[in-house]
C-alpha cells in the first residue's frame, strides 16, 4: 500500500486581480526534494507562499499528513513544521546574526536574555552551512547580500522541520557556498525532510531534484520524475520554445577607453585598478565577500574610496555621490533591488524613469502621459508581467522587479553601467532577453562591468574576465583564454596565501 504524501494539495486557486493560480493539484512526499521552476510571473512564489502561511488562497484545499492544513500566518506554518527562505530577505539589519537566527526562540536565563547560549546556538547554525568566519554578535547590516542570505538560509534550516521551501537561494552565493548547501539539503533529505527548491538554475535542479514541478501562466505544466526529462524539454515547458546561449562566440571588437581606476582602496577593496572599453563586456568574478561589490559602488560614488584616481573618456573625472556619477554617464544596477534599488510602495513607471526624468517632464511637471507610454514601451521590449504601469513595484514576482530596474539604467542610456548580479531571480527565457539587451549595448558603444557569482553567465557574456580574491584584483582573463577551474583558482589564490603565511607564522 502506498505511503500518503506529507504535503497535499488539491484544485488551489488565487488571484490578485487576476489569475495567479489556476487548480493546482500537487503532492510532495516525506523526504524528497522537489523542483518548482517557470517563467517570472508563472505563480511559483505565490505557491510557495501559499503553502507557508504567508497568503491565503481563495478556494482548494491543503492536507499536510492527512489532516487539513490553513495555515494563518506564517508562524502558524511554522509551528506544524513548514518553513520558507524567502527570495527576498526578510532579516532584521539593526539586531545581531544571532538575535536573526533565532527570533521568536531567544534563551533566556532570570529574565535576561542569555547571550552566551544565543551566540552558542549561532555558531553551530553557521556551522551547518561552513559559516565559521561569521562572528555572531555582528549586525546584520554589516553583512554582504551574499552572506545575509546564507544567514537566512541557515535560520531555515533551524528547527524541527518537515518541509522546507527555498525560494532562489543560490542567487548570490558561489559555487563553493551552494556545493555546502547542497550537502545540507541532501542531509535533511535523508532525515525525511520535504524540500521545495525554486529555482531558474536549471544545471542546478538537475543534479538535486528527485522531481520537478513547472507552472506556465499559472497552471501546472509539468509534474514528472527529474530523471525523465531532459533540459531542453524543461526550457520549452516553461517558455514555449528553444533559449540558446553561445559560450563559444568570439571576442568583441572594442573601442576608446570609457573607464579606468587606479588604485582604488576602501572598504574590502585594496589599491584595485581596472579598465573597460566601449564595445566591451568586462566581468568581476570572485567569492562572496571579495569585494565584487565593494568596488562597484566606489566607482559609483556610493561609497567612499580612501585612496584611488578615476578617468571617464579618457579625463580625469571626479564621482563624489551616486548624482555625481548618474550626471557624468555611469549608472548602477544594484545587487539589491529591495532596499538600495527599487521605491518599492510607488508605480512600475515611476521606477521606470525614475533615472532620467527629463524624457517625461515638462518645466519641472510630470507628464502623466509621457511617462505612460515610456513605461508601455519597456514592459513590452523586456516583457514585464504587470496588471497595468501604475501598478506598485512591491506587488510584482522578483524577476518582474529586476526587469523593472534594467529597464531604469536602460532608459538612462548610460556611457558605462555597473551592473551586480543583473539576472538575479529572473527565468531563463528572461535571462536570455537581458544577455541580448547586454549584448546589444556593447555593440552600441557602451562599456559594461559585471558582478555575477555564476560562472557560466559571465563565460557567456564576457570579453574578459578579471577576478577578484581577498579585496584585491589578482588576474584579468581574455576570452578564449578561461577556464572555469581557472577562474575558481584565482578566486581563492589570495586566500590560500593568506592560510599559507598564517601556517607558517604559527609554525616558526
Amino acid at each position: 500500500m502506498a505511503r500518503a504524501p506529507l504535503l497535499r494539495i488539491g484544485k488551489l486557486c488565487k488571484s490578485f486581480a487576476a489569475p495567479v493560480l489556476t487548480d493546482i493539484d500537487l503532492a510532495f512526499d516525506t523526504g524528497e526534494i522537489v523542483a518548482l521552476t517557470g517563467e517570472n510571473g508563472a505563480g511559483k512564489s505565490t505557491l510557495s507562499k501559499l503553502i507557508a502561511g504567508l497568503i491565503s488562497p481563495d478556494s482548494g484545499e491543503m492536507l499536510l499528513g492527512g489532516e487539513r492544513f490553513s495555515p494563518r500566518s506564517r508562524v502558524d506554518a511554522e509551528r506544524s513544521g513548514v518553513r520558507m527562505v524567502l527570495q527576498e530577505l526578510s532579516l532584521v539589519g539593526t539586531l545581531s546574526v544571532a538575535e536573526n537566527l533565532q527570533l521568536g526562540a531567544i534563551p533566556h536565563r532570570f529574565g535576561f536574555i542569555d547571550r552566551d547560549a544565543m551566540n552558542a546556538r549561532a555558531r553551530a547554525q553557521l556551522a551547518l552551512l561552513g559559516l565559521d568566519s561569521i562572528d555572531p554578535e555582528l549586525p546584520v547590516s554589516e553583512l554582504g547580500i551574499g552572506q545575509q542570505q546564507l544567514v537566512e538560509i541557515a535560520r531555515g534550516l533551524s528547527g524541527d522541520v518537515k518541509l522546507l521551501i527555498l525560494d532562489e537561494p543560490t542567487a548570490m552565493l558561489t559555487a563553493r557556498e551552494v556545493e555546502e548547501l547542497f550537502r545540507q539539503l541532501a542531509l535533511l533529505r535523508g532525515r525525511g525532510v520535504t524540500i521545495v527548491y525554486i529555482s531558474h538554475r536549471l544545471d542546478e535542479l538537475q543534479r538535486i531534484a528527485d522531481r520537478v514541478v513547472v507552472l506556465r501562466d499559472g497552471r501546472l505544466a509539468c509534474d514528472r520524475a527529474m530523471a525523465e526529462v531532459s533540459h531542453d524539454e524543461i526550457v520549452r515547458m516553461m517558455v514555449g520554445h528553444d533559449v540558446h546561449e553561445d559560450e563559444d562566440r568570439p571576442r568583441r571588437a572594442s573601442g576608446r577607453e570609457l573607464l579606468r581606476v587606479a588604485n582604488f582602496s576602501g572598504g574590502l577593496v585594496r589599491d584595485a585598478s581596472l579598465a573597460v572599453h566601449a564595445g566591451e563586456i568586462l566581468g568581476l568574478a570572485g567569492l562572496v565577500g571579495s569585494g565584487r561589490t565593494e568596488l562597484l559602488r566606489l566607482i559609483f560614488g556610493a561609497d567612499q574610496k580612501s585612496t584611488g584616481d578615476l578617468w571617464l573618456g579618457g579625463r580625469p573625472a571626479r564621482i563624489r555621490n551616486p548624482t555625481d556619477a548618474v550626471a557624468q554617464g555611469v549608472g548602477l544596477l544594484t545587487e539589491d533591488r529591495k532596499s538600495q534599488g527599487l521605491l518599492l510602495g510607488q508605480a512600475l513607471a515611476m521606477n521606470l524613469t525614475i533615472a532620467h526624468l527629463s524624457t517625461v517632464s515638462r518645466k519641472g511637471w510630470i507628464d502623466g502621459g509621457g511617462e505612460e507610454r515610456t513605461a508601455q514601451q519597456w514592459k513590452q521590449r523586456l516583457r514585464i508581467r504587470s496588471k497595468d504601469s501604475a501598478q506598485h513595484v512591491d506587488e510584482l514576482s522578483g524577476g518582474n522587479q529586476q526587469k523593472v530596474l534594467f529597464a531604469r539604467w536602460l532608459h538612462r542610456d548610460c556611457q558605462v553601467l555597473l551592473l551586480d548580479e543583473p539576472t538575479r531571480g529572473v527565468d531563463i527565457g528572461a535571462r536570455a532577453d537581458i544577455y541580448a539587451e547586454l549584448d546589444a549595448l556593447a555593440k552600441a558603444g557602451k562599456a559594461l562591468l559585471v558582478v555575477s557569482s555564476d560562472l557560466r553567465e559571465l563565460m557567456t557574456l564576457c570579453d574578459r574576465i578579471a577576478v577578484m580574491s581577498a579585496g584585491t584584483l589578482v588576474q584579468t582573463f581574455e576570452r578564449g583564454e578561461w577556464t572555469e577551474q581557472a577562474l575558481l583558482a584565482a578566486a581563492f589564490s589570495a586566500y590560500a596565501q593568506t592560510m599559507n603565511m598564517a601556517t607558517d607564522k604559527a609554525a616558526s
